[in-house]
């Protein structure tokens, strides 16, 4: 028997219809159970108090050994969504605090952890004697670091590890423990925290996914407001390490006597922007052998009476493998009296033992001490750096440095609107110490680094008439 058209348009639609009820009907059938399980798990959920519910004790440093226990056998009890919550006090704690596998999980720090000055009772690793960090994480996702109030602080005391300036170093060298150490962490958040006085790093992240904002670094020995000698012997105190991808750091106060904000080997797609840093500068490096570096910004940044300033530096390779810096930004940054040169592009200038004379590949004494050295590893590949409306007033020494490999030079160096106001003349006179690099110098850059392109608004008008 022969149908109608419309006949068979109504069965299609029917039909249509029952497909589309069954998929919704599976499809609630799955969301249904997905709420169920996260309702069930916020059911279960709790809210651990470090005084009331863990039998911390306040305000008492006899109690460190005590606090760091119950802190370790806490953090080792957490479930997704529960909330662990530091009281607005102070507790001071042992280091040696330490957690693995943490999932959807929020410390909140309202108080502050103080780590104990005690050096001698602190917790190692081996027969070596080697410190456990402050803090440690290993796998964490989705865990939110955070506070309730003002920012919450974590308190490295990191006068009683420096010790005596310039001799401190000498006796414990780098053998001092991170205020705080994440491990292969995805989806971290920290905010409104204070790091104060790390004795080593102040935080080490090896994560994809990590978003810091409306957190402060504070690391230094006086009150001096600049980075003098006695200030800088407390070595090694550097800011927000990181490596990996997937970074976003913002909004941020960095004060310390080393790299400010540091970005380490492998990683890519980081973006610091907003960040008040002074130190040994925004920093990629030190980058070695086998590393490749990609897609990093820097932006909105003010840096006041900074170290260094802008710092990109290759530490070379001990198996003769090759690294790569690449498609690098450094854009909108103003720099106030900076001490050093404003800006490094090249090796690391670093010492990695007691003879910190000699350089591990460029003396932190060169070019000022006769016979020192600076060596540019050859497989170190600057590619793609742009530097971008940079303002610079009245540096102490000369605009900077940028110092390829002479088989290695740099490629595509971009400096538009990079401007020195009132430079000094050391080590290398009002000028850039400029070698093996190919680089391009436009819009009001001034002055220009000596081995570039200038193709500065002066001199294309200048051409033009």
């Amino acid at each position: 028997m022969l149908r109608s058209k419309g006949h068979r348009e109504q069965k299609n639609s029917k039909e249509f219809f029952c497909l589309f009820l069954l998929v919704f009907v599976s499809v609630m059938r799955y969301c249904t159970s997905c709420l169920l399980a996260t309702l069930l798990a916020q059911a279960d959920a709790r809210i651990w108090d470090f005084e009331a519910d863990v039998k911390a004790v306040a305000g008492n440093r006899l109690y460190d050994k005590h606090n760091g226990a119950k802190m370790n056998e806490t953090l080792a009890q957490l479930a997704p969504g529960d909330v662990f919550v530091i009281p607005n006090k102070t507790f001071h704690v042992m280091g040696g605090i330490q957690a693995t596998g943490l999932r959807d999980v929020t410390i909140q720090i309202d108080g502050t952890l103080a780590f104990s000055e005690n050096t001698k009772a602190w917790p190692t690793s081996n027969e070596q004697g080697n410190v456990l960090e402050c803090l440690e994480f290993w796998d964490f996702e989705n865990v939110t670091f955070t506070s309730s109030g003002d920012k919450g602080t974590l308190d490295g005391h990191g006068h009683k590890w420096w010790g005596i300036p310039g001799i401190g170093y000498l006796i414990r060298e780098e053998n001092r423990p991170r205020l705080m150490r994440i491990h292969n962490g995805r989806n971290i958040l920290i905010e409104n925290i204070l790091f104060k006085n790390s004795p080593y790093w102040t935080l080490t992240a090896n994560v994809d996914g990590l978003e810091i904002r409306n957190s402060d670094i504070d690391a230094r020995r006086t009150d001096h407001d600049g980075h003098g000698i006695i200030d800088m012997t407390a070595f090694n105190t550097d800011g927000f390490d990181v490596t990996g991808k997937n970074v976003w750091i913002h909004d941020c106060n960095v004060w310390n006597q080393d790299d400010t904000v540091c970005v380490k080997d492998n990683s890519e797609n980081m973006l610091f922007e907003r960040i008040n840093a002074s130190g040994v500068g925004l920093t990629i490096g030190s980058i070695g052998g086998g590393s490749t570096v990609r897609n990093i910004t820097f932006r909105d940044c003010y840096m006041h009476n900074t170290f260094k300033g802008i710092y990109l530096k290759f530490r070379g390779s001990a198996n003769d493998e090759a690294a790569l810096v690449a498609d690098v930004t450094y854009e909108n940054i103003v720099m106030d009296s900076p001490e050093q040169v404003p800006i490094w592009i090249g090796p690391a200038q670093q010492s990695d033992s007691r003879e910190f004379w000699k350089g591990h590949p460029c003396s932190l004494f060169w070019p000022q001490l006769p016979g020192s050295n600076c060596d540019v590893p050859a497989l170190g590949s600057y590619i793609n750096i742009t530097l971008r409306n940079i303002t610079i007033n009245n540096p102490k020494q000369g605009p900077g440095l940028i110092y390829g490999n002479e088989t290695n030079p740099m490629q595509n160096i971009i400096f538009d609107n990079v401007v020195v106001n009132n430079p000094g003349n050391k080590p290398w006179g009002t000028d850039y110490f400029c070698k093996n690099a190919q680089g391009v110098a436009t819009g009001n850059t001034n002055p220009v680094p000596p081995c570039f392109e200038d193709r500065t608004d002066r001199t294309l008008k200048t051409t033009l008439v």
